[in-house]
């Protein structure tokens, strides 16, 4: 089993963990078989925190010309139905039921899982396993969902078309995104506290980002929070924001404005951006990340702000440590 850390120190770690991860997964790949993922289309499956990782990287294979769409394991509890030609199944712990189930029901699938470890559930229900091998995690997930975002990556560099990323650049990009973000994110998470819920705003690879950070808000924080497409949010979702309740946004394009708009009517806005020319007004705090990679390069790295800004906004709630307080008893199998 992964070891687990406080929530803060984990995000301390995401540098080594992604380092770690990009060695283990390069190595991997060198004797992976890719071609039923090359030849699609190819069904990402999670539940959680895993299906807000499945959605980054859909979206990012689709980008890269595969054929590509994220599912919750739920929707393929019926073996009848057959919507791809491989699967893969996330799971950071690699013991998440509803995934694992979802490759149980087809043990004829060319289908792989991606989890933390090897040796877990899932890798005793998928034809191939890939071990992200991003080590020490927190509850809730910090480096094991960074390092399936680089998984995937590193994934569909060799399945699609390359990206031409450097990812071993990942790991330091990191270090600079923790040491310049900081103090924003402080900020942020000064102007969100006391919100009675959160919307959480992005799109493309951002619309799985804001899915993440809206569960972690749920877990660490307690806040009600809910995940939008960014032109959908603006199609009605936006009407019950007011001076109470605060929205956090991800992107460069339409979510600028969006952020600028919903600040002049007086709701708590933050945006995470690579767009330089963006700055702090009143109602607005602006989180600068450098540009890395369109999409899922930076996705991983915008991840890295929301979850400092959350762990304050968790600890100045009196909750420094994520503790579940409804866990259930159906949701992991034992390894």
């Amino acid at each position: 089993m992964t070891d687990r850390v406080p929530y803060r120190e984990a995000i301390a770690l995401q540098p080594a963990a992604l380092k770690a991860c990009f060695d283990a997964v390069s190595t991997r790949l060198v004797t992976l078989d890719l071609e039923p993922i090359t030849k699609g289309p190819t069904v990402l499956v999670g539940i959680g925190a895993s299906l807000c990782a499945a959605a980054v990287a859909a979206a990012q294979m689709r980008a890269q010309g595969l054929r590509a769409f994220a599912l919750p394991g739920t929707d393929l509890y019926d073996p009848s139905i057959d919507l791809g030609n491989a699967y893969i199944a996330f799971s950071a712990s690699g013991r998440s039921e509803e995934p694992a189930r979802a490759m149980e029901l087809r043990p004829n699938a060319h289908s792989y899982g991606i989890a933390t470890a090897d040796g877990t559930p899932i890798s005793r229900v998928v034809k191939q396993m890939i071990a992200t091998g991003s080590g020490a995690d927190s509850g809730p997930n910090t480096t094991s969902y960074l390092g399936s975002l680089l998984t995937a990556a590193l994934l569909a560099d060799k399945a699609g078309r390359s990206s031409a990323v450097n990812w071993a650049e990942i790991s330091d990009r990191a270090t600079a995104v923790l040491k310049m973000t900081g103090v924003q994110a402080d900020k942020a998470a000064k102007l969100l506290a006391g919100k009675k819920s959160i919307d959480c705003v992005g799109t493309g690879t951002a619309c799985g980002t804001a899915g993440y950070a809206a569960l972690l808000i749920r877990e660490a924080a307690r806040i009600a929070a809910q995940d939008w497409d960014t032109l959908n949010f603006l199609h009605g979702p936006m009407e019950p924001n007011d001076r109470d309740s605060g929205v956090l946004l991800f992107g460069n394009g339409r979510e600028v404005k969006l952020a600028q708009d919903l600040a002049g009517f007086g709701i708590p806005s933050v945006l995470v951006t690579s767009e330089a020319g963006v700055a702090d007004t009143d109602n607005l705090v602006v989180i600068h990340v450098a540009a890395f990679s369109k999409g899922i390069g930076d996705a991983i790295l915008q991840a890295i702000p929301a979850q400092l800004l959350i762990a304050t906004l968790s600890e100045e709630a009196g909750l420094p440590v994520c503790e579940f307080r409804y866990r259930q008893t159906d949701t992991k199998r034992d390894i």
